[in-house]
């Protein structure tokens, strides 16, 4: 990078900056810019590199190296890389397909292009006009014929291997991760084709994508805390949505047989290297589907997406190889919570002792519940996975259709991939009585302010109505988007995480 980026304070380079972009509007040109039509992106300029030919000059001539001409070009970017030689300079240009040198002479442009180029920065938005060329070391280039000013950039950006190596600042000034730190624009690029398949997916399979509201009289649907607001013309509380899926189930009621969200939900709940206090959920509903249908749906969803972003079946993800090629593992709880714990998931004193000895509460807790905290302790975390685990204990799943003659069983399945859950899906319950009882349960010793401390009735009311059988499925967007990016951290696949004021 320059060496601007290292000697002095900020506000001498902003000063250095500042009258630079004052003798540009002296030579009458915008510092600002304007439209510029006609030009390409860069790696199509790259890819013209084959018109660029050699003709050989006559023998009696003096000068015996191939003669090249290339296609005349035009191109817009950012400036990455500035450096002058006499009276030459060579930039690297930016664009979000990628880079390439410029090679402007004074001789070549013009006085007043030259002038235009003594007052360039890193950072400065610029046009060229040019012929593309390979120079001698074989770099595909472009020599520069006009040179065009688009925007003026007046603070100093930040050094490539020390200003963003911070990750908070990577995610507070992501307008700059984005240029200057590699493969970032690349995964979020690659996170829009991702949500772009399941979109097509879906659509293919017959599903309607509807958008259901974001502000909720009653935050259900899911157990978390919700952000609360007011409605000042209607004098109420209301609560940012913590979970799609009431509102959706309403639509089976009214007809809709494929139905889906893909939104913003919200969870006023702690920030993690898994957790954001916003992300993004998708919330699939099929009626007369169950569990299974959602399994078979989510391992198509997942194999389209990562065939989306180019790449196979088998990719790595946090050090590891991840074999996605369907179908995908389908255990049971049972099975598993026995394999991983070595003991009887019905033997009640073994499970009592096991939790004492891992220091459980167990307290005032049902034997199910016990269970599933021995379960996400000792269990999850050894998934490997791809892995569907099926068939959940009833009292942990208050959504959930219960197994036909196990009313114990809840029909219930969540995805794992090396211990991170990935997608939940139940077969719905639609017993209208037996809904409202598991409510009732459930909101049992809630506190006011938790989520689901007040009962949508509403929603019972229209169950009343009759939903036709269903099957369910929740994808959290993020993180599906972190295993197929190879990302560690939730904050590096959404574009503006929520953190401290500066």
């Amino acid at each position: 990078m320059a060496k601007e980026e290292s000697t002095g304070s900020g506000a001498v380079l902003e000063a250095a900056r500042r009258e630079k972009l004052h003798k540009i509007e002296e030579m009458g040109i915008d510092p600002w810019g304007s439209r510029f039509d006609g030009h390409l992106s860069i790696d199509k300029i790259r890819s013209r590199a084959t018109e660029i030919k050699y003709t050989t000059p006559p023998a009696d001539s003096e000068h015996q190296e191939p003669v090249q001409t290339g296609p005349k070009v035009r191109v817009a970017g950012r400036i990455i890389l500035h450096r002058k030689k006499g009276k030459l300079a060579f930039l690297d240009l930016w664009d979000w397909t990628g880079k390439i040198q410029i090679l402007i002479g004074k001789s070549q442009v013009g006085d007043r292009n030259w002038e235009v180029t003594q007052n360039l920065d890193l950072g400065d938005i610029i046009g060229i006009d040019g012929e593309l060329r390979t120079t001698r070391t074989g770099e595909i280039s472009i020599f520069a014929e006009d040179v065009h000013f688009l925007c003026k950039s007046i603070e100093t950006p930040p050094a490539k291997f020390h200003g963003l190596s911070d990750p908070e600042l990577r995610s507070r000034m992501r307008y700059m991760d984005l240029v200057h730190t590699d493969g970032v624009l690349e995964r979020f690029i690659n996170r829009t084709k991702i949500v772009q398949s399941i979109r097509k997916t879906l659509a293919g399979e017959g599903f309607v994508e509807i958008e259901g509201p974001t502000l909720h009289n009653v935050a259900g649907g899911a157990a978390a805390k919700p952000f609360q607001t007011h409605h000042n013309a209607l004098d109420i509380p209301l609560y940012l949505r913590i979970a799609l899926e009431l509102h959706l189930k309403r639509l089976l009621v009214g007809g809709f047989e494929r139905v889906y969200e893909m939104g913003r939900v919200y969870r006023n709940e702690g920030i993690s290297q898994r957790h954001n206090p916003e992300f993004t959920l998708l919330e699939v509903y099929q009626a007369y589907g169950d569990y299974r249908s959602m399994m078979d749906l989510t391992e198509n969803l997942i194999v389209e997406a990562i065939r989306a972003t180019g790449q196979e079946l088998i990719i790595p993800w946090d050090g590891k190889m991840v074999d996605f090629t369907p179908p995908f593992t389908r255990k049971t709880y049972q099975e598993l919570f026995e394999e991983h714990t070595g003991i009887r998931f019905h033997d009640d004193n073994a499970v009592l002792e096991y939790a004492k000895k891992n220091q459980i509460e167990i307290t005032g807790k049902h034997l199910d519940v016990v269970r599933s905290e021995i379960f996400e302790t000792k269990v999850e975390d050894a998934l490997q996975g791809p892995v569907f685990v099926m068939d959940y204990p009833a009292n942990i799943c208050p959504l959930t259709k219960r197994k036909h003659g196990r009313p114990d069983i809840a029909e219930r399945f969540e995805l794992f991939v090396h211990g991170t859950e990935l997608a939940n899906a139940y077969t719905e319950l639609n017993d209208p009585d037996l809904q409202e009882k598991l409510f009732s349960q459930q909101l049992e010793g809630q506190a006011e302010e938790d989520s689901m401390a007040k009962m949508d009735r509403d929603y019972i009311k229209a169950l009343r109505h009759g939903m036709p059988p269903a099957g369910g499925l929740g994808i959290g967007i993020d993180r599906l988007v972190m295993v197929l990016t190879d990302t560690t951290s939730i904050r590096d696949v959404i574009l503006f995480p929520l953190l401290r004021p500066e």
